[in-house]
C-alpha cells in the first residue's frame, strides 16, 4: 500500500496546526514554511478536510484555519479516509455499488487476507491521533511557534 503526497500532507498539515497554532487560526504561509507544503496543494487537501469536519477556516487578516475537533479525537486513519479516492489495499475486498463483482470473489482465499490485512493497518492508523504525534514532536525536541507569528497592526 502506497500512500499519497495528500495523506502524507494531510497528517503534516494538521499536526502542525496542532501543534504550533494552539487556539488561535493557522495561516496557509506559515504551514508551508514549517512543512515545506505547496499552498494550492495545501488548500485542496484543506478542502477535503473541511467538507468532512475535521478543519475550520476564518477568513481576514488574522484568518486562517483551526482544527474543529480536538487533536485527540483525530486519528491518522481519519485523515487518510478522507484524502484518498480509495484507501482500500485492493478494489476486491468488499463488493461496492457500481463495481463488478469478481468471478472468483465467493471462492477467492487471498481477499479474507487482503481485507485483514486491510483492517490491521488501519488498526494501526486509527490508533494514533494527531495529539500522539503532538506529544512525539515534544519528546523529539522540535520546538514549537505557538505565539511567535508576526504580526503586522499598527
Amino acid at each position: 500500500m502506497k500512500l499519497s503526497t495528500q495523506s502524507r500532507y494531510g497528517v503534516r498539515a494538521l499536526f502542525d496546526i496542532a501543534y504550533n497554532s494552539a487556539h488561535s487560526p493557522a495561516q496557509i504561509q506559515h504551514i508551508y514554511r514549517r512543512q515545506r507544503i505547496p499552498p494550492r496543494y495545501l488548500e485542496q487537501i484543506f478542502q477535503k478536510l473541511k467538507k468532512n469536519g475535521f478543519l475550520v477556516s476564518k477568513r481576514g487578516p488574522k484568518g486562517g484555519y483551526m482544527l474543529k475537533k480536538p487533536a485527540d479525537q483525530i486519528t491518522i486513519g481519519d485523515i487518510i479516509r478522507t484524502v484518498e479516492s480509495n484507501s482500500k489495499i485492493v478494489f476486491c475486498t468488499e463488493l461496492e455499488a457500481g463495481r463488478k463483482k469478481c468471478t472468483l470473489y465467493d471462492k477467492c482465499v487471498t481477499r479474507h487476507v487482503w481485507k485483514e490485512g486491510h483492517d490491521r493497518i488501519f488498526g494501526y492508523f486509527d490508533s494514533i491521533t494527531i495529539n500522539d504525534l503532538c506529544r512525539m514532536a515534544k519528546e523529539m525536541g522540535i520546538r514549537q511557534e505557538i505565539g511567535h507569528q508576526l504580526s503586522f497592526t499598527i
